[in-house]
């Protein structure tokens, strides 16, 4: 994985101009990406919030994107760092049954390829780094560690309502990230999507890796729709085997202006 000096300097050689770091659950990144950041590029503040939603009886995952909130707010800070501790717990317990199972995944190699936070990414980076799966994405499949996979354990996220409520107090601006990306796991419909934009949601992402030509054309009429924000990201995780390329799928101007003007907890950091 990248550390967030080395992911600046990584999208600065890739052409970005603007760098959106949505690191899951923490912020702890953005001071030491700034710092690195060259003359005339922008950093967007952000975070990858996990949540879920309660759908005909079923508990769905979901991920929002909160963009320029203000990281001192105490209720949102505290949210975060109490889906830190079990994002780790969630994945030290996923690595300790791939090990029982005889495979040579470590915890240690796990926090090594984290450099931080560590989440189901760095699992299957592990996967990887060991020889055991060829690619991240192989990874992520109900043989390894993909939802209701193998060795893939439940989580407990906070509600998604709650969430957006959380973001919108601290003054940020909220995206739901790759809501159609099936091969991820179970995916809502339409209805939910309306639901949350009534409760504040900003934008929706629609330009993802994981999104097919269909999924962006339904996605890009339901924004349209309900006056939602488009914006488009690689979803860039930087380990090893990662398909995903760094700048590959982007947000207009026009998108991220909307974003900034909507957004009252912090500001874009401009080298």
């Amino acid at each position: 994985m990248l550390t967030p000096d080395e992911l600046v300097r990584s999208a600065a050689a890739a052409g970005v101009d603007v760098l959106a770091l949505t690191d899951h659950d923490t912020t702890g990144g953005l001071d030491r990406a700034a710092a690195a950041l060259p003359a005339g590029m922008t950093l967007l503040p952000g975070a990858e919030i996990s949540c879920s939603v309660q759908v005909s009886g079923r508990r769905i995952a979901l991920h929002v994107l909160a963009y320029l909130f203000d990281r001192a707010e105490p209720r949102f800070a505290a949210a975060r760092a109490r889906l830190r501790d079990e994002r780790a717990n969630h994945a030290r317990r996923m690595v300790e049954r791939i090990a029982a199972a005889g495979h040579p995944v470590r915890w240690e190699r796990v926090q090594e390829l984290a450099r931080g936070t560590v989440g189901r990414p760095h699992v299957a980076a592990a996967l990887v780094d060991a020889g055991v799966v060829p690619t991240v994405e192989a990874a992520f499949t109900r043989e390894w560690i993909g939802s209701g996979g193998r060795f893939w354990l439940p989580k407990q996220p906070p509600d998604v309502w709650e969430t957006l409520r959380m973001i919108r107090a601290a003054g940020g601006v909220s995206v739901f990230a790759h809501p159609f990306a099936s091969a991820r796991g179970d995916t809502v419909g339409p209805e939910v999507i309306v639901g949350m934009a009534r409760a504040g949601l900003t934008g929706v992402e629609v330009d993802h890796p994981d999104h097919t030509p269909p999924d962006r054309e339904r996605l890009r009429a339901l924004a349209a729709e309900l006056d939602l924000v488009v914006t488009g990201s690689s979803d860039f995780h930087g380990g090893t085997g990662d398909r995903r390329v760094l700048g590959s799928e982007s947000t207009s101007r026009e998108s991220y202006e909307a974003l900034v003007a909507r957004a009252s907890g912090a500001a874009p950091i401009t080298g």
